[in-house]
């Protein structure tokens, strides 16, 4: 590859801080908006090279689990020949030079982390290197093309030089009009297993979360939100509040009461004191389950067409035969392991933030708005996330725009917490989903004609994202992996359609997304097909697959390292389930038995095709932790709401999957040369079918709503 020198920005500080170097986005992908040229010392830099050896590397994303802080470090890494065991991350500051390579915002989501930045990493690394060996080879007095870097260290002939040796002089240097990247042959890091350069703080107490944060003078506000959703204040008296000792003040904000106090249980002591009055909403509240019954009514006609093939009707009627099931999915919370929080310091027209967010770009702006000032005025500072799932990546920036408001009020520094039921009961939720799919098969039992009505809120409806995410009025988050599944793409007739209904529920993007339900209703509906063409299901999907090598592939790999076609133990059963996202292939076999009434689910074979794997360590702990995330879902997730109000609030009536439940995940790892994808997600997607058909397979009941109830 080669960037021209436009491309970029040399950030050329002069400090003991060594060499910084920073860039814009390489042409071929959408440029992040073009800042001023920076100050020495800007934060606009992706590595630094200290004259005490060490090599930073400032990340544009927020790491929150997913590896990053290991896998982006990587990629500079390999190109700039560095010693590894002096490589450190920190997070960036919000700024438009970290824009998303393929987005014009920061942000981190849509496992597109490692993918979106796989190249524009791998280049400042090299320009780092071109830089330290042209100072080397300028002291010697001899080309650059005579010294060799490797492991920190420049080299020509018997002379050496560390990079902190060149560090000061590399940065007096014009930056690279080109570079060019290792052959693949070459690469020393990219593809071997690296151990997380982040667990040693994380596991000594020593990384900073958000509710870490901490500083003289920061003061402690928990806020009364609304009861029910469409609920509204009406008064507030806080005097009660105020007799609590170590309560200073009680703020209103935008739809809510917010009390400020010494530390976090005074201010929920005098939340819980706090008295106020609420209008409620009109009609008595939604209620999940007559939500869900609509749905399933709407579901029986067609809506906004997403994707149509042939004439689904007449292919239909000439079908062989018919088979006809509705799928429903619930609403679901985050459930991040850290509760929300955001801390705020105003100090006039400027303002700094602690946050865990995934969300950069969109929190500054809506911070910027609220406090009547300039987006480059506020100044985000990221801390590691305690489980996101989507949840710190809102588009309405709540919980931000929150903090600042009460900040903003109290007129002191405030760090806002939500207690679990805080965000349980007043947050937002993947949404709920009904499918109604018909298949007309021919007399092989292949599909000719395939049918499929979802009915489910759209995620960015009213949202800044709407215009980008909806096409011909069908938000394409709700219908994604449907149209596009392989096993559908020879079907002659093929109807996708969609029913976005309002309601008062808020709701957001949930791990792995449309997927999380798309995948179980198509997944499940050729497991179907599959059993009603008397077929064994492995042998059946492959034929759809036939033109397909890469899913074919994938789900030989994981039947194969399941023992698909053998035996398993007495009392189990096997199902699987594949399904492409984020632009990667992840088959699962999933093992099953019914232990007192109870799904158990022993093991979990994966197989997983996502082009280039940077750090298979890291792969392999995703996709465990997908699974279980998934799993979770699949046993146990569901939001209930009546008159208005979330009937779950914490984990004993929402809960997580414990230790006892957890399968033996096994990962393998698909070499491939394909277009490299996302890890953070696309396995969340396959568990639960996986795991119905396992059930089918061994009790021949279908089950076809989540979480899974056994009759």
């Amino acid at each position: 590859m080669t960037v021209s020198r436009r491309d970029f920005l040399q950030a050329t500080a002069g400090s003991a801080a060594g060499l910084l170097i920073s860039f814009y986005v390489p042409q071929g992908v959408r440029a992040a908006p073009k800042a001023a040229q920076p100050p020495p010392l800007s934060p606009n830099a992706f590595v630094r090279v200290g004259t005490d050896e060490s090599v930073t590397v400032v990340l544009a994303h927020s790491e929150m689990g997913q590896g990053i802080w290991t896998g982006l470090a990587m990629l500079i890494a390999e190109e700039l020949e560095c010693d590894w065991s002096k490589v450190r991350s920190e997070h960036a500051p919000a700024a438009p030079v970290y824009g998303h390579p393929a987005l014009q915002f920061q942000m981190t989501g849509g496992s597109s982390t490692t993918n979106g930045e796989f190249e524009r990493y791998r280049t400042v690394g090299a320009m780092a290197k071109d830089m330290l060996l042209r100072a080397a080879a300028a002291r010697w007095k001899v080309a650059p093309a005579a010294c060799t870097a490797a492991n920190g260290v420049v080299t020509h002939g018997k002379d050496k030089l560390t990079y902190g040796q060149l560090a000061e002089e590399a940065m007096k240097l014009a930056p690279p009009a080109k570079v060019k990247l290792k052959d693949p042959k070459d690469w020393k890091l990219i593809g071997t297993l690296v151990r997380r350069i982040d667990t040693p703080e994380k596991v000594t107490g020593k990384a900073q979360f958000g509710l870490d944060v901490h500083f003289p003078g920061l003061r402690t506000a928990v806020v009364l939100r609304p009861p029910a959703f469409g609920a509204k204040l009406v008064k507030f008296d806080a005097a009660d509040a105020l007799k609590v000792p170590g309560v200073e003040k009680v703020v209103p904000t935008a739809n809510g009461v917010a009390v400020v106090a010494a530390h976090f249980w005074a201010a929920k002591l005098g939340r819980d004191a706090l008295r106020a009055e609420w209008a409620q909403p009109e009609g008595g509240g939604v209620d999940s389950a007559k939500l869900l019954a609509d749905f399933h009514a709407q579901a029986r006609t067609p809506g906004v067409v997403a994707a149509s093939v042939g004439k689904v009707e007449d292919a239909l009627a000439a079908a062989k035969s018919r088979l006809e099931a509705e799928y429903d999915v619930p609403y679901l919370a985050h459930a991040p392991m850290e509760p929300l929080n955001c801390t705020v310091k105003i100090d006039g027209d400027r303002c700094e933030i602690w946050t865990g967010t995934q969300f950069q770009t969109g929190d500054q702006m809506a911070a910027a708005k609220i406090l009547g000032t300039t987006p480059d005025k506020v100044q985000i500072h990221t801390t590691f996330l305690g489980g996101g799932f989507g949840r710190r990546a809102s588009p309405a920036a709540d919980f931000v725009g929150e903090a600042v408001i009460v900040a903003k009020a109290a007129g002191v520094p405030v760090k806002v917490v939500w207690t679990r039921e805080d965000d349980m009961r007043g947050g937002f939720y993947r949404p709920a989903f009904v499918h109604r799919i018909q298949v007309g098969v021919d007399a092989r039992g292949v599909p000719a004609a395939w049918d499929q009505v979802v009915v489910g809120q759209s995620i960015v409806a009213g949202t800044p994202l709407e215009s980008f995410v909806t096409k011909n009025g069908v938000d394409l988050t709700s219908v994604e992996g449907i149209a596009e599944s392989p096993y559908v793409e020879r079907t002659p007739a093929l109807r996708v359609s969609l029913h976005s209904p309002r309601t008062p529920v808020t709701v957001l993007w949930w791990r792995s997304v449309g997927n999380t339900h798309t995948a179980f209703a198509v997944e499940s509906m050729v497991d179907e097909l599959a059993h009603a063409a008397g077929q064994d299901p492995l042998a059946y999907r492959l034929e759809l697959l036939k033109d397909k090598p890469r899913h074919a592939n994938a789900l030989k790999v994981a039947a194969e390292k399941a023992g698909w076609g053998t035996a398993p133990a007495p009392g189990r059963a096997r199902g699987l389930a594949m399904h492409e996202s984020f632009g990667s292939i992840i088959a699962e076999v999933a093992e099953v038995s019914i232990e007192k009434g109870r799904i158990r689910v022993h093991s979990v074979t994966c197989s997983v095709d996502c082009g280039t794997a940077v750090n298979p360590l890291g792969i392999e702990a995703q996709i465990q932790g997908s699974v279980a995330f998934g799993l979770t879902a699949a046993l146990y997730g569901k939001i209930n709401i009546a008159e208005g109000k979330v009937q779950e609030s914490n984990f004993h009536d929402y809960p997580m999957l414990r230790m006892f439940d957890m399968p033996r995940i096994a990962v393998h790892l698909i070499p491939s040369k394909a277009k490299m994808g996302g890890i953070g997600e696309p396995a969340t997607a396959p568990i639960a079918p996986a795991v119905a058909n396992a059930v089918f397979a061994l009790t021949k009941q279908r089950l076809r709503s989540l979480p899974f109830r056994l009759a």
